[in-house]
């Protein structure tokens, strides 16, 4: 006759073969699934330990600025990798927006609110020539990116003569600036593009084609997702996200600079890897790339603060990302076995 403390236990184990709560594989699967959590939380309270600073209001604002530009960028990348491509031309493309937009503000000073407008523009198309040679044309998003990085780049230093363009008007700082409930609007358009592309990502049913497509492109193609359609569009909204980084970016500076941006396509790579998406495409989420975002400029930050030299920073985001990937492939094999 079977002891009924003994049958109540056996009810935390599934009839599927699922593992026993709070069992060693039971814990591992959920330091795995939480694993970037963990790595923020541990950073965090490293940084509260070696310094009173990191912990204030205006360092957690600081940390907040420097992300809303990576954040856009990052959240353009996710969509094109979630599809199995990547672009490489982000950075410039914040680049060549940044001298448009700088272009239109010295040109016609009194109409400063066609800057950003031009900015996004620029971006679209860029995107757009991004998505039709991957989609049309077929050529591997690498090949493709890897040229529009080096056109929008060449055309950034076209725009300004080989020069910064300096002399804008003060409002053009405006954009980068204004505060409104007491955040500046790069940080509540970060917050919005989150959530929005979030929730599309995750509810709608776009978000079910982009992940269709970067499952499996054929078995999508036979389901009636229109492949090529969603391919264009992760490119063009990826270019629009890069021209609006580019605008937050001069903005803040009041100036437009042909080598802004130059970088930044790696670290947006580094966010949405770091955040649990797999370069394969198919598998990954907007809220977990935030969270890379926002470890990655946790941990600049925090070493800013502790006077690390940027030589061993890069180290140090080198082996996270390392890091990042093997737990991935750890955790794909552990799901497959």
């Amino acid at each position: 006759m079977s002891n009924p403390t003994n049958t109540q236990a056996m009810k935390t184990v599934s009839e599927g073969g699922e593992v026993r709560r709070f069992s060693g594989t039971w814990f591992m699967d959920l330091a795995i699934r939480y694993a970037m959590v963990i790595v923020m939380l541990l950073i965090i309270a490293f940084f509260l330990y070696r310094s009173a600073r990191f912990g204030t209001v205006d360092n957690v604002v600081t940390i907040l600025v420097a992300a809303a530009p990576f954040a856009l960028i990052a959240i353009g990348q996710t969509l094109v990798i979630l599809t199995g491509g990547i672009d490489l031309s982000v950075g410039s493309v914040i680049a060549v927006s940044a001298m448009a937009a700088a272009v239109t503000a010295k040109e016609m000073p009194d109409s400063l609110w066609l800057a950003p407008i031009v900015a996004v523009a620029v971006g679209f198309i860029a995107g757009s020539i991004n998505g039709l040679i991957v989609s049309l044309v077929n050529v591997p998003p690498f090949i493709a990116t890897l040229g529009m990085m080096t056109l929008a780049s060449g055309l950034a230093f076209v725009l300004g003569d080989g020069a910064p363009i300096n002399g804008l008007p003060a409002g053009y700082g405006d954009f980068a600036n204004t505060r409104v409930f007491g955040l500046t609007l790069p940080v509540i358009l970060m917050i919005i593009a989150i959530v929005v592309f979030g929730i599309l990502m995750k509810r709608s049913s776009y978000g079910l084609r982009v992940y269709a497509v970067g499952g499996n492109p054929l078995a999508a193609e036979i389901a009636g997702v229109k492949t090529k359609r969603v391919l264009y569009s992760v490119y063009a909204f990826s270019g629009a996200l890069a021209g609006l980084s580019g605008i937050m970016l001069s903005s803040r500076v009041i100036s437009g600079s042909p080598n802004l941006g130059q970088g930044y396509e790696l670290d947006a790579i580094a966010a949405v890897v770091i955040g649990g998406a797999s370069l394969m495409g198919g598998r990954g989420t907007i809220w977990g790339t935030a969270l890379g975002l926002l470890l990655i400029q946790t941990l600049n930050n925090g070493l800013d603060i502790l006077t690390v030299p940027a030589y061993w920073q890069d180290v140090i985001k080198g082996v996270l990302i390392v890091a990042a990937v093997a737990v991935d492939v750890w955790a794909t094999k552990r799901r497959r076995s």
